[in-house]
């Protein structure tokens, strides 16, 4: 069985030069994508998760979490709220960093401040994985009506209109359509797939979708609570075949998020007391 051979260190400076190679600015499947490129991570690697019971997140995912908030904290990047990283101006001048000075630096200043270096922009990985995990169980638990209804309000919420659920007349593999309005002038017809899987979706099961959508609608939607490989994530814009959207488990309950549906954000506002030495010299 493959095991994951690059360490969340190992993978600093190529996220630095996908960055680069990005532009400077990227979203995280556009780094990850590159960072797998440059790193030369194996196809069979990309495709384990980080953990199997739950699904979400791969490893490497996972990992590169944690390089990016290493790289956060030394000051070399930074994330907005939509979600899209970019160098800072520290990190636009740089080619390259050195791994262990990072970490140092990085767990030094964390065991300084008492707290992980992180903020609410980007909890840290073990708190994504904790609220993903619980969130996916929770998914894979609730009967299939309700689920069906869970992906209906989360695609209506999302501006889709006319949203059915038809999937339990085995409609050759399509769960239900909509109409998605990009604001008063166009409309796409959409049809959509939701399973719970949680392993990985393969290059055949975008086929098989494919095959039963097309004449029928202008665009595919598939959304899994597991991941998808690679190969499927091409197959999905494979050149000269209508092009279907993907979304995992991991984008599944960040959308979740987003749009607040059983899920809520606590921000929690730690004290931080100073004394101002200066003050008491000048008394």
């Amino acid at each position: 069985m493959p095991t994951v051979t690059h360490k969340f260190d190992d993978l600093l400076n190529p996220v630095i030069n996908a960055l680069k190679a990005l532009g400077g600015s990227g979203t995280l499947q556009e780094i990850n994508d590159k960072v797998a490129e440059i790193a030369q991570i194996p196809a069979d690697q990309l495709d384990i998760l980080h953990d199997p019971e739950k699904g979400g997140l791969t490893e490497i995912e996972y990992r590169l979490m944690w390089t990016r908030t290493y790289l956060k904290s030394f000051g070399i990047i930074d994330n907005s709220v939509r979600g899209v990283w970019a160098f800072t101006e520290k990190g636009a001048s740089i080619d390259k960093v050195d791994e262990k000075e990072v970490v140092r630096f990085v767990r030094a200043q964390s065991k300084k401040d008492k707290q992980e270096t992180t903020d609410i922009d980007e909890e840290s990985p073990n708190e994504v994985v904790e609220w993903q995990g619980e969130l996916l169980e929770v998914i894979q638990n609730i009967s299939p009506a309700a689920f069906e209804r869970l992906i209906q309000r989360l695609l209506r919420e999302s501006g889709f209109i006319q949203v059915e659920v038809t999937g339990r007349s085995g409609d050759e593999g399509i769960d239900g359509h909509g109409i998605m309005k990009l604001g008063d002038l166009l409309s796409f017809h959409v049809v959509f797939q939701a399973k719970r899987w949680k392993g990985s979706v393969g290059p055949a099961q975008v086929r098989d979708f494919r095959g039963a959508m097309v004449g029928r609608a202008d665009k595919g939607l598939l959304i899994t609570t597991g991941t998808f490989t690679k190969d499927a994530q091409r197959e999905s814009t494979r050149d000269g075949a209508p092009a279907i959207d993907l979304i995992d488990g991991d984008q599944l309950v960040e959308k979740l998020k987003k749009l607040s549906l059983g899920v809520s954000i606590k921000i929690v506002e730690v004290e931080q007391i100073i004394v101002d030495k200066i003050w008491y010299m000048n008394l």
